[in-house]
């Protein structure tokens, strides 16, 4: 089955977008801003209308939009919530997304829903369901998902994929297409000692079709070792954004986001986020030509 990511008008360019917060509906109206696209949680706008879906419809009459699910809980050992499917369905048909994304994780445990977003082993066993959960969510949405990377704090002992081994073979069993999450390749890599550089050097970058940055909270663990939590509350760290950099150089231009869900600052600060993603993406176009061109 062929799936299209997006219609065309809709289309998400490859520019820096932010997420759309309730903080800044007014100004983002009263302004209309130059900025590459929003994004918003689906779950936020399962309503039937009210206040939110009055702004949202009002702001995307005026930009593109991307959507971001955080709760079919696509890593579950559970069938998908066939409900929260077609509330999903709905919310696509009624504000026409340009790109629909969702985690490689699940926070769902019988009839109950968790507030984490929590990772899987890499096994045939999980890599069959998660296989099974994509292929059912494309068929009922009618149009392809991305899928992002997680942040990690641990591994299991039971994994016998790599994560990059593991995504790469989702995507060739699904036609899914990719979310990379830099923040998370950083988290990750800082939790269990990887090499950020190499896993984004490995990652199936051909799939990429849209990169997330954040910002994170850094702790210690019990030993005194370096503990990142992907908190989303504050800017970019500055070695996320030279990842992000080297991501670029390798990808090319591709729509890039600004997550920020706590302690969410004035409009400025996530516009000059938004416009510094911008302005390295260009920068760096030249070389990621050159770089596909060795290819």
């Amino acid at each position: 089955m062929t799936l299209p990511s997006y219609c065309a008008r809709d289309r998400i360019p490859a520019r820096g977008g932010v997420g759309l917060k309730a903080e800044h509906y007014r100004t983002i109206l009263e302004q209309r801003p130059d900025i590459g696209f929003f994004e918003v949680h689906a779950e936020n706008y399962m309503g039937a209308g009210g206040p939110p879906h009055r702004y949202l419809s009002a702001i995307r009459e005026r930009y593109p939009l991307s959507l971001h699910g955080v709760g079919l809980s696509i890593g579950a050992d559970l069938p998908l919530d066939e409900a929260h499917l077609q509330r999903l369905s709905g919310l696509i048909e009624r504000y026409r997304p340009g790109l629909f994304s969702e985690h490689l994780a699940w926070s769902s445990h019988d009839t109950g829903f968790l507030n984490d977003l929590l990772p899987v082993p890499y096994t045939g066993e999980t890599l069959g369901r998660v296989v099974e959960h994509i292929d059912q969510v494309q068929s009922s949405l009618r149009r392809q998902m991305l899928l992002e990377n997680p942040s990690t704090y641990l591994a299991f002992a039971e994994s016998t994929y790599s994560e990059i081994d593991f995504i790469a073979e989702v995507v060739r069993r699904t036609g899914c297409g990719l979310l990379l999450d830099v923040n998370n390749v950083y988290v990750a890599s800082t939790n269990q000692l990887w090499d950020p550089i190499a896993y984004i050097d490995a990652y199936p970058l051909a799939h990429v079709q849209e990169i997330h940055l954040a910002g994170y909270t850094r702790e210690a663990d019990e030993k005194g070792r370096p503990l990142l939590i992907d908190t989303h509350n504050r800017p970019v760290d500055e070695i996320v954004w030279e990842l992000y950099a080297h991501a670029v150089t390798l990808i090319g231009p591709v729509p890039t986001l600004i997550e920020w869900d706590a302690d969410v600052p004035v409009w400025a600060t996530l516009k000059w986020e938004a416009d510094r993603a911008e302005a390295i993406m260009f920068a760096t176009k030249s070389e990621a030509l050159r770089h596909a061109a060795a290819r």
